[in-house]
């Protein structure tokens, strides 16, 4: 259950919704002067062509990046984060959530990421070796257990696996909660596919019912291709940033003026 590799995907409409709102609140975290923790349980690879053949096949970065990325303000934290991206390593280059991480923390706050697909894992290790990242070849949800709570205990997580295994929609609210029982002052985003068979929404009602204070945030788009069954992107996120609501609003805006 290792065959999922996010080349194929980089810079689609699901990750400008899921970069977008993650760049948002790492620098909301950043706002105060007090040192914090950045966990990613499925980091991937960490940068990413589109250049390369994988992401050429499946054209999914002109209906996502290409498409969305100038309805963003120049200032805003994703726009930089592409920027110093691509300033180091080219125009075609993409951030993924690792590199949006580094992009915009400070030397002060400590990240962790972790990645068990041994190609995945050597491509992300390449890629964060400038910054001072910790990176983990280990399965991501043990080693989420294992490091939360951390220190510091101000920060977030990002829970974004490949949902190969039908049974990660089972499993995933029951995970989610006992980490927010763990790291209860931790911001806890959980990112999934909305499929067009609604395999999602047992998921969904489980994690409504145990955590009522939490914002949920979807946006749809066309599937990427004929038969593709991916038609929208989602975030559940537990103790919400203040502010964040109306940056999900403005996201709306961005998907739906784009279309």
């Amino acid at each position: 259950m290792l065959s999922y590799q996010h080349l194929y995907h980089a810079g689609n409409a699901a990750d400008v919704h899921k970069h977008a709102l993650l760049a948002w609140m790492l620098e909301y975290l950043t706002q105060k002067d007090k040192p914090l923790t950045y966990i990613e349980s499925h980091a991937g690879r960490g940068l990413y062509d589109l250049s390369a053949p994988e992401a050429e096949k499946t054209g999914e970065a002109a209906q996502g990046i290409d498409r969305l990325e100038a309805a963003f303000a120049a200032d805003h934290p994703y726009r930089r984060a592409l920027s110093k991206t691509r300033a180091t390593h080219g125009a075609r280059a993409y951030p993924g959530s690792p590199m949006i991480a580094t992009a915009l923390l400070r030397d002060q706050d400590t990240i962790h990421l972790a990645e068990k697909h041994p190609g995945e894992f050597a491509a992300l290790a390449e890629a964060m070796l400038p910054f001072s990242a910790r990176v983990h070849k280990v399965d991501g949800f043990a080693k989420t257990h294992e490091l939360t709570p951390p220190t510091p205990r101000r920060g977030m997580l990002l829970i974004d696996p490949s949902y190969e295994i039908a049974s990660d929609y089972a499993e995933m609210a029951h995970f989610v909660s006992q980490i927010a029982r763990k790291w209860n002052v931790g911001i806890i985003a959980l990112w999934y596919p909305i499929l067009s068979d609604g395999r999602h929404f047992p998921m969904l009602g489980a994690l409504g019912q145990a955590h009522p204070d939490a914002l949920r945030h979807e946006v749809r788009f066309p599937p990427a291709r004929e038969g593709h069954r991916m038609v929208g992107s989602g975030l559940f996120v537990i103790n919400p940033p203040w502010g964040l609501a109306e940056e999900a609003a403005r996201l709306d805006r961005i998907f739906s003026q784009s279309g």
